[in-house]
């Protein structure tokens, strides 16, 4: 009985929020959003739920956690140079991050206020401010860049996602598109068709970046010359 009990007490003392989270990523990542529970996860931890509800009090807060941590470890791994790469890296890093693990796109798009989103708009924030935007300026610039980030990320491994479950063929499924775009009327669709082509044979990381830096253009502009 004295044994089972002081083994019962390691794995307490080996249980931690850190290890939980990690873990709850993991599930994540193999599971999805309905996979990650309470159950699955003290399976994963071998331990019981009771414990799990010590450290983190809900699936909710497991997830944003999850989040955060994905989100923190991404930023804290970019280097820091011109306000303008910096953005960019920024932006790609979390292009790249929800590509990664889709389940990231939708925390952070369905909670505005939570702290990731406050890490994401803090280093994008710093660098508009280090662009010399005037002040009654940066919060729309702000807000600009973080809705095409979050935005255009989250709708990307939407796609991929949707590709997966449906056994799609990028190309494939894009020859389709391009096939069917050429044959619009002329009159109704002229850009529809125009673009038929470049459909084709587009990447989508090389069209995020396109738009960051029209975004960043155009924040510019007016302090040009």
């Amino acid at each position: 009985m004295a044994e089972r009990l002081r083994s019962a007490g390691r794995r307490e003392q080996s249980l931690s929020r850190e290890r939980i989270i990690e873990a709850s990523i993991e599930l994540l990542d193999s599971c999805g959003e309905d996979g990650l529970t309470y159950r699955a996860l003290a399976e994963r931890l071998a331990t019981g739920p009771g414990a799990l509800y010590w450290h983190i009090a809900s699936k909710s807060d497991l997830l944003t956690s999850a989040c955060d941590t994905m989100v923190a470890q991404t930023l804290n791994a970019l280097a820091v140079t011109t306000p303008e790469s910096t953005i960019r890296a920024v932006a790609l890093g979390i292009f790249d991050l929800i590509d990664e693990h889709p389940w990231v796109g939708s925390a952070l798009t369905r909670t505005p206020g939570l702290l990731s989103i406050v890490r994401i708009l803090e280093r994008i924030g710093q660098q508009i401010c280090a662009l010399g935007v005037p002040d009654e300026q940066q919060w729309a610039a702000v807000g600009a860049l973080m809705a095409y980030i979050l935005g255009v990320s989250s709708q990307n491994a939407a796609n991929r996602q949707l590709a997966r479950t449906q056994g799609l063929d990028r190309g494939s499924f894009l020859e389709a598109v391009s096939t069917a775009w050429s044959q619009l009327d002329t009159k109704q669709y002229p850009f529809a068709r125009s673009m038929a082509g470049q459909i084709r044979d587009h990447d989508d990381r090389a069209d995020f970046l396109a738009g960051i830096d029209l975004i960043l253009k155009g924040i510019r502009s007016p302090r040009q010359p």
